[in-house]
């Protein structure tokens, strides 16, 4: 039953990817919502002629792809921005980077209007700060924009998160299974800097035994020691409680400096397009629609709130990378989306509950807002990212931009 399952989900993902090429939109919604409606949420409530209720269960397999999904991914975006890069790009990326923070303030202040407590506005801000690198990356990849002006921004913005989150994550599963000791957390956080430091010193030194790897002719080998390098790495990180995100994106910055990078780049496309759409159909298949009864009004509170900060946060980003109207446009579109980080805080909640060191019904509470206010906001990002043009006329009236501005053009 497994592989039959495994073959419907399949099936499932090249339908809807078909209807939405064929309709010219985004595919991560339809991903989405085809994983929500053969979830036991949906299909599993419906009693169907002949087979009685009928589902497609979260496996260990789909949790596991969704997984690799989120590290290819990520690792792809390493490819796209290696370290001399970044250095160049350092005070850019750390003005885009503190400016967007101030969306981490916004959910704090929500947070606590909302619960009037400390530690849930600290998780809730987590969950609405931290932009989508994987729904993202995906859309820059599916729009053409990867190599466009706003990649570069958005890119490093994403960056300054993953890196920010990685610290974060370890404090908040400190803060809620540790019974609320900011003490014990000091540990997890010298582990995570001390991983991301070792992680650095092997992208500006590793070139040599990244290429050594894979000089081959052979493109199986190519392939297969690229994979075990990213999959073994962020691993390793996931194990230590360090994000595997980050630690894919560190991997991909250290291949990206080799001769080889643009074969593994043609060799990988397929897998991370296919792993990268169990992600997203993972992310349905594991939402209740049900839930968000309870919540749908935090939801719609949050949404208000935090589109337009995270529109305005990710304007001025564009603008400190020197952007015309039109591109930080662009990137204020693309940072709106919210996803995968946001419901690994969510899990915190849920674990800390199950423990019996955090309030159960608050965590409910938390998990069913981060996977409707997800939901949502990846919906509502790549439309926006698709649909942009509108948007970037609009900016350019309001804000005196020429609507002659040429694609690489520079106020």
């Amino acid at each position: 039953m497994a592989l039959l399952e495994l073959g419907i989900m399949f099936a499932a993902i090249a339908g809807v990817g078909g209807v939405a090429n064929r309709l010219g939109q985004s595919v991560i919604p339809f991903y989405i919502v085809a994983g929500m409606l053969l979830s036991e949420f949906v299909l599993g409530r419906v009693a169907l002629p002949m087979l009685g209720t009928a589902y497609i269960p979260e496996s260990e397999f789909i949790a596991t792809g969704a997984e690799l999904g989120i590290v290819f991914l990520l690792f792809f975006l390493g490819l796209e921005f290696n370290l001399d890069r970044l250095l160049d790009r350092r005070g850019q990326i750390g003005t885009a980077g503190t400016i967007d923070l101030a969306n981490f303030g916004v959910g704090l202040v929500l947070g606590w209007f909302v619960f009037g407590a400390f530690l849930p506005a600290f998780l809730l801000a987590g969950i609405v700060y931290i932009s989508s690198s994987a729904v993202i990356t995906k859309s820059l990849i599916d729009l053409g924009w990867i190599a466009n002006d706003e990649a570069e921004p958005l890119l490093g913005t994403l960056v300054y998160e993953d890196l920010f989150i990685a610290v974060y994550l370890a404090v908040a599963s400190a803060l809620v299974l540790g019974g609320g000791s900011v003490a014990a957390a000091a540990f997890d956080i010298a582990i995570a800097v001390g991983f991301i430091l070792a992680l650095l010193a092997v992208v500006a030194f590793g070139e040599p035994v990244f290429s050594r790897l894979v000089r081959t002719d052979n493109r199986e080998f190519v392939a297969l020691r690229s994979i075990a390098a990213v999959v073994l790495i962020a691993g390793a990180a996931l194990a230590l409680g360090v994000s595997e995100a980050v630690a894919a994106f560190f991997v991909g910055m250290a291949f990206s400096a080799t001769e080889y990078v643009h074969e593994i780049e043609a060799l990988l496309e397929p897998v991370r397009d296919t792993f990268a759409a169990v992600f997203f159909f993972w992310i349905g298949l594991v939402t209740d629609p049900l839930l968000f009864g309870d919540v749908i009004w935090l939801i719609a509170l949050a949404v208000l709130v935090t589109t337009p900060t995270k529109f305005v946060t990710g304007f001025f980003g564009g603008r400190a990378f020197d952007l015309n109207t039109r591109r930080s446009t662009r990137v204020a579109l693309g940072m709106t989306t919210r996803g995968e980080f946001s419901l690994i805080i969510a899990t915190i909640a849920v674990s800390g509950a199950e423990a019996g060191v955090f309030d159960a019904a608050l965590a409910a509470t938390l998990n069913a807002f981060a996977v409707g206010y997800v939901l949502v906001m990846a919906i509502l990002g790549t439309t926006l990212m698709q649909y942009s043009e509108p948007f970037e006329a609009a900016a350019m009236s309001w804000l005196g931009g020429s609507t002659g501005e040429t694609e690489t053009g520079r106020l």
